[in-house]
């Protein structure tokens, strides 16, 4: 959806998850290949550019980190590199979570420069928050571009965020849409959490709980950001985060959580509530994107013009 604003075109894609294929192939009309350790290299069309995320959970700090010792999910990086060292696009694009760039001691992240190097590429990469971009969500993760060497593009800017505030309430649904995501549960406010609401800073404003307060019991404002949205996480508030929102606490709905992942109204999300939260945690911000695209096509221009 990024890339198709700037013009370009999807040749291919691959996905494992029957659901998520589904959820592509009625937004796209393209119906998603299956397991890319499966597929030839030569059954793999011609192609500028590779969007690939490899699964983060080996390199999270929520998963066990185990990271390229992960033989099933871990290794799936060095698949994008058996793609690209045959077809040589011009640009790799890869999304991964913030966590990778320290993983293991910087091990992790060092193996990955070195072999995207080892194929022909320059890589370069840096962490952002989709808050910086226009989007209520505080959401941190790593991006890498690797321009081939041929381009002999030697440096890259990442995008610069915006001062630009966004708060959840504007994104919200109209309640009677939301009655169903209400959680009847006592709950307890931060005395004085108007005043908390106040410190804007680009993040979630934590104003209450319900229990003891751990993971997923915790309550948020509107007039701040929302949480990480995640395909997994349990509590009360798992994967949306829970909010206060005109004296109830709720959930954000499907269409709220992929507001907050930039896609419009318009992105056909899966009818099964479960399935769009995980879709929807294991996506990746769209204006987040829009952006770092915007960077690389003046970098590709500016190569065409000293040519």
């Amino acid at each position: 959806m990024a890339l198709k604003a700037f013009g370009a075109e999807c040749t291919f894609a691959s996905e494992i998850d029957e659901q998520a294929k589904k959820i592509y192939e009625n937004n796209f009309a393209i119906k998603p290949q299956g397991d890319i350790t499966k597929i030839s290299r030569d059954n793999i069309p011609e192609h500028d550019i590779i969007c690939a995320g490899f699964p983060c959970q080996p390199f999270s700090i929520s998963g066990k980190g185990a990271g390229f010792n992960d033989k099933k999910r871990g290794m799936l990086f060095f698949e994008i590199t058996r793609i690209a060292k045959h077809h040589e696009p011009k640009v790799i694009l890869l999304e991964n979570v913030a966590n990778l760039e320290t993983h293991d001691e910087g091990k992790s992240i060092k193996r990955i420069f070195k072999k995207l190097k080892k194929i022909g590429y320059t890589p370069f990469r840096q962490t952002l928050n989709a808050a910086d971009f226009g989007v209520p969500q505080s959401r941190k993760r790593l991006y890498i571009i690797a321009f081939h060497k041929s381009l002999g593009v030697s440096e890259f800017c990442f995008p610069v965020g915006m001062s630009q505030k966004v708060s959840v309430k504007t994104i919200l649904e109209d309640e009677k849409n939301t009655i169903n995501y209400r959680i009847n549960r006592e709950f307890t406010l931060i005395e004085k959490y108007e005043e908390r609401e106040l410190t804007w800073a680009k993040h979630y404003i934590r104003i209450g709980k319900i229990g003891k307060g751990r993971q997923g019991e915790r309550i948020y404002s509107i007039n701040g950001c929302a949480t990480t949205q995640s395909s997994t996480g349990g509590g009360l508030g798992g994967r949306t985060g829970m909010y206060y929102i005109n004296k109830h606490i709720r959930k954000l709905t499907p269409r709220e959580s992929a507001r907050v992942m930039g896609f419009p109204d318009s992105y056909k999300i899966s009818e099964n509530v479960n399935q769009a939260y995980v879709q929807l945690g294991n996506s990746v911000v769209v204006d987040v994107l829009q952006h770092i695209i915007k960077e690389i096509v003046d970098k590709l221009e500016g190569v065409k013009k000293n040519d």
